[in-house]
């Protein structure tokens, strides 16, 4: 892969080809503009400006050479309008005609590679992007190795992504700023995350349940806790999954995935706030110790779950971590989850189910969601269904019969172990995509993740001392 950071670099006159984009509306405009070479050309080349669509133009010498790009709006790039161009084009640098800035993320993601497990191959060299706006680059390569940071966990399997190496993750981002992790493990676990430990407990003891913990920042700042569900296989339990339900669930992880890569956009942008990520990570296994429907089991908080259905764990380990993270009295709380597939039914595979205790914050959410191109989709904390999550021994019911409105109740579900006092958010999102796009291969994908981190930013802005 190559490295992200290198990929776009300030225009500083350097010697590059030109990238045009041309939208329908002014398609006949441009090509009446163009020189009857370059107009053959882009005629040759059946040029009609759809989005992704590319033409090479000829000029003046054998390497003065452009290209035209096909976007929807000329003058209003979106994040994936270059994707397609950084994808083709050959090794070089390219200078894009107007401000690039809102197409770098494209241009860097197009560019990356999972490529871990895949026989070497000769890579495409680089294609560098020059951009007169290099006050914006810093922040592009940053979200940009965020998401693939996200894809790269997603995409790893799980015998090389367990609990452990999940840890070993954490760990690496914290190093590089100076955070502090710490994991809990073992009897410290069953006792002071029972539910964390009972879905657990069946996994091999190289595959050993935890509570990993990062912590950062300054005390006195506004506490924001960061929680991501980190189930690292998911075989539904004794409620398994058949084998098409299974064949995905590597990726029950990608809620830690998303929160780990939140965290290091928070503490590489020096946010001033406490941070406090939190990420359950678990083996969802099948053994003679294994969870039971009907068994009853104790919280963190203190609430006893009746465990109709084995294979909504994710919701037990989140309850305890939530749990956690709220004794700290955080001024914001925000979990990713992997959670239900209620959410898909109702949304795809590229909508991440929202549901926030507080009107204000799921606003700014589907705000930053919209500005990002990252878009995000508003469910109902509906309260009436909470009676769904009744128990007849009991305190609560961690699957509802039935399957109705399965995301809701989930949310509802974890709604019980947060404080109604602080505002929370809780991202039901799919982390994969099903699918190839320009600059978003099939496989682990951030959703979410740029919509939660322009929300935080907006709200947490560091102070320009100037």
């Amino acid at each position: 892969m190559n490295a992200l950071a290198s990929l776009v670099q300030p225009d500083r006159g350097q010697s590059a080809h030109a990238i045009v984009p041309v939208d329908k509306q002014g398609l006949e405009d441009w090509l009446k503009s163009l020189p009857p070479r370059a107009k053959t050309a882009a005629a040759a080349q059946r040029f009609a400006a759809k989005p992704g669509e590319l033409a090479v133009l000829p000029g003046d010498g054998a390497e003065d050479w452009s290209v035209a790009v096909g976007v929807e709006k000329a003058d209003a790039l979106g994040p994936w309008c270059l994707a397609k161009a950084a994808e083709s084009l050959p090794e070089g640098s390219y200078r894009l005609e107007g401000s690039p800035s809102g197409a770098l993320l494209g241009w860097l993601l197009a560019q990356h590679r999972f490529d871990r497990y895949k026989k070497a191959e000769i890579a495409a060299g680089p294609r560098v992007l020059l951009t007169g706006d290099a006050a914006r680059i810093d922040e592009a390569v940053h979200i940009a190795e965020a998401v693939a940071l996200v894809r790269d966990l997603v995409n790893t399997p799980t015998e090389d992504m367990g609990p452990a190496e999940l840890q070993q993750a954490v760990e690496h981002v914290a190093a590089a700023f100076g955070a502090t992790v710490t994991a809990t493990t073992g009897d410290a676990l069953e006792d002071g995350y029972p539910l964390v430990h009972a879905v657990g407990r069946a996994a091999a003891r190289e595959r050993s349940p935890r509570l990993i913990e990062l912590e950062w920042g300054n005390p006195a700042h506004p506490r924001v806790a960061v929680i991501g569900k980190g189930v690292c296989f998911d075989t539904g339990g004794l409620d398994i999954k058949p084998a098409s339900g299974m064949r995905l669930m590597k990726k029950d992880m990608g809620g830690a995935a998303h929160a780990l890569a939140l965290a290091k956009l928070i503490m590489g942008a020096r946010l001033p706030v406490r941070l406090h990520l939190l990420i359950p990570a678990v083996e969802n296994a099948i053994s003679a110790n294994a969870i039971r429907p009907g068994d009853v089991l104790r919280s963190r908080k203190g609430l006893t779950v009746e465990v109709s259905n084995t294979d909504a764990e994710g919701r037990l380990i989140l309850a305890d971590a939530l749990a956690r993270a709220a004794e700290e009295s955080p001024a914001l709380m925000v979990d990713f989850a992997t959670l239900t597939g209620a959410a898909r039914v109702a949304l795809g595979p590229d909508l991440p189910a929202t549901f926030a205790n507080d009107d204000r914050l799921a606003a700014d959410l589907l705000e930053a969601g919209t500005a990002e191109a990252d878009p995000l989709w508003r469910m109902p904390l509906w309260a009436g269904y909470d009676e769904m999550l009744r128990s007849d021994i009991a305190d609560i019911d961690n699957a509802p019969e039935g399957g109705m409105a399965g995301s809701v109740t989930a949310a509802l579900f974890l709604q019980h172990f947060v404080d109604a006092a602080t505002p929370w958010a809780h991202l039901d999102t799919f982390a994969w995509r099903p699918a190839a796009k320009p600059g978003r291969p099939k496989g682990g994908e951030a959703l979410g993740l740029r919509a939660a981190w322009a929300m935080l930013r907006t709200r947490y802005a560091p102070v320009s001392s100037t």
